[in-house]
């Protein structure tokens, strides 16, 4: 039997899915909006399969609901838009997600209601289930964005005009030594945060917070995007085979200002506020053009997640939570790493081009906010509500 705090959290989440998908019209329940995105009916099928995949089909094993729509929400021969475009009506999925749902936690509720399974020791399974849909919830959120940025522009004007600000020295300094990094005995750590690790750094001030959209207007207005030494080799392919000139969600009104589109429509953009939707390609380009503004600014780079981790653990880092920062380093399994609850979860993306992300946005549930949570990401991923913070080399 799952305590009660686990799960209330996940019950909510399976509602919220379904109320996001209910949200919007038959004709946008399954369309794909990105094409690095699903449609909101698609993850809530997902979600629903994985849970069944891992309650019915492996703690239970019953692969009766698994083996009917395998063929929509597990790797095969239909491609992402066929699986969307076989999706029953909303109605129909907001049902069966409904019945399968209020089953999985009868089942998670009742004494016996699972048989005894490796799987279900320590609660390390439903913690995995319940942090999933939370990832999906923010995926859906991801879908409603682009589906508002896809609208015809509104006629919308900036009340206040963006303007570029200079870059804030406000820093943190973190001394050379051992420090250690990952989970501490938390039930609800995925695989790829353990075991705890100790790490050795070198000296290092980590910025205070995360970059801001005025900051990120300066590199802009100061040919940022058209400056080709400041960009690696794939991130110069990147932006020039998409005509990247500006971040995800920023538009300009008949004035030329710069304001912002989010999931509820156009507002301004808040010069202190962390700039939103970049990818890593950008936001290394970014810190080589701080780096490049010479003096003080010199040697500036990109943060590693270790860098991250040791100074949040600090309690001074400001900022937490707006915006997922990109981070260095790619996305690697620490020394000793052990698969949970299999090698899909972490393993299938170690090694490959995918950097880590650290911290969470304003959109990311609260069972997904501790400090040793890593997310990852492909570099050219702009549609996760992303930002950066900055690392500089010790002072004198």
């Amino acid at each position: 039997m799952i305590p009660a705090t686990l799960l209330g959290p996940l019950s909510g989440l399976q509602e919220l899915l379904r109320q996001l998908l209910g949200s919007v019209a038959e004709a946008d329940a399954h369309r794909r909006f990105h094409p690095e995105l699903a449609s909101l009916g698609w993850y809530l099928g997902h979600s629903v399969f994985r849970e069944s995949l891992w309650l019915d089909e492996v703690v239970r094993e019953d692969p009766e609901i698994t083996a009917r729509v395998r063929h929509l929400f597990a790797p095969g021969p239909l491609s992402l838009d066929e699986c969307c475009a076989a999706l029953p009506p909303r109605e129909h999925l907001l049902a069966w997600a409904g019945q399968i749902h209020d089953e999985h936690l009868r089942r998670l509720a009742s004494p016996g209601g699972l048989p005894e399974h490796p799987l279900l020791a320590d609660q390390r399974l439903p913690w995995f289930l319940l942090q999933e849909t939370a990832k999906d919830y923010e995926r859906m959120l991801a879908v409603l964005h682009q589906r508002r940025l896809g609208l015809p522009p509104s006629g919308f004007r900036a009340g206040r005009a963006l303007t570029p600000g200079t870059i804030r020295l406000d820093l943190i300094e973190v001394q050379q030594g051992h420090y250690r990094v990952g989970s501490r005995g938390e039930p609800a750590a995925y695989d790829n945060e353990l075991p705890p690790q100790a790490v050795p750094l070198s000296s290092f001030r980590i910025a205070r917070r995360p970059v801001s959209q005025a900051e990120f207007l300066a590199f802009i207005e100061a040919g940022g995007y058209q400056e080709r030494t400041l960009w690696t080799d794939a991130g110069w392919h990147w932006r020039e085979a998409d005509g990247i000139r500006h971040p995800d969600h920023w538009r300009r009104d008949a004035a030329g200002a710069w304001y912002g589109v989010g999931i509820n429509g156009p507002a301004d953009l808040v010069a202190e506020q962390p700039v939103c939707g970049v990818s890593h390609h950008e936001a290394s380009a970014f810190a080589a053009w701080v780096s490049a503004l010479g003096g003080p600014y010199a040697g500036c780079v990109l943060q590693h997640e270790y860098q991250w981790e040791v100074a949040a653990r600090s309690g001074l880092l400001e900022g937490i939570g707006q915006v997922w920062e990109w981070c260095a380093n790619p996305f690697h399994p620490y020394p000793e790493f052990s698969p949970f609850p299999d090698a899909g979860t972490s393993q299938a993306h170690f090694g490959g081009d995918h950097r880590t992300l650290r911290g969470g946005c304003l959109h990311t549930q609260a069972v997904l906010r501790r400090l040793s949570l890593r997310h990852f990401a492909p570099p050219a991923q702009r549609v996760g509500f992303s930002g950066l913070r900055l690392v500089f080399p010790p002072a004198g």
